[in-house]
């Protein structure tokens, strides 16, 4: 990446404490219901929450197919921060090039992601900092997912609350 280039960092106001947002992001089965852009939808063949656990996930996207993905959970410190890796695969969990998973060249092979949540009255401030320019995440769609999935969710916090 060059240096001009920014990474990708969003920051979103969550209505739900903290506590609640944080299991939104560390429970599989709430995971499944918010973690991928609107129309899909994503399955896990494994995920393990804990420091060092890995997930191996397929997002279905009925327009561009799916896309597979495997990564590890590198810190979790409850309900604060949340970082992890991950990498474009193949259903069988093989690391695959950008190119070959259908994205551009410039996608990185592998990302790494953290997310900090931070109390503010009964909300949560969610940021989260992505290894990947802002650039190539708007151009690839990536961007908008985030914001759309962080919409989602809000929805569902506050439904359940």
């Amino acid at each position: 990446m060059r240096s001009q280039d920014k990474e990708l960092l969003i920051t979103y106001l969550f209505d739900a404490p903290i506590g609640v947002v944080f299991e939104a992001w560390t429970d599989p089965e709430k995971l499944k219901r918010w973690y991928a852009p609107d129309g899909c939808t994503i399955e896990y063949k494994f995920i393990e929450v804990k420091k060092g656990g890995h997930f191996h996930s397929c997002i279905h996207d009925p327009l561009h197919g799916d896309c597979w993905i495997i990564g590890t959970y590198l810190e979790i410190l409850q309900p604060k921060k949340l970082v992890f890796t991950s990498q474009l695969s193949n259903e069988s969990g093989d690391v695959t090039d950008a190119l070959t998973a259908g994205k551009s060249a410039e996608w990185p092979v592998e990302i790494l992601t953290t997310v900090t949540f931070e109390s503010i009255g009964n909300q949560t401030e969610a940021t989260i900092h992505q290894t990947v320019s802002e650039e190539e995440a708007k151009k690839t769609g990536a961007y908008q997912s985030w914001i759309k999935m962080f919409n989602k969710l809000n929805q569902q916090l506050t439904a359940e609350i």
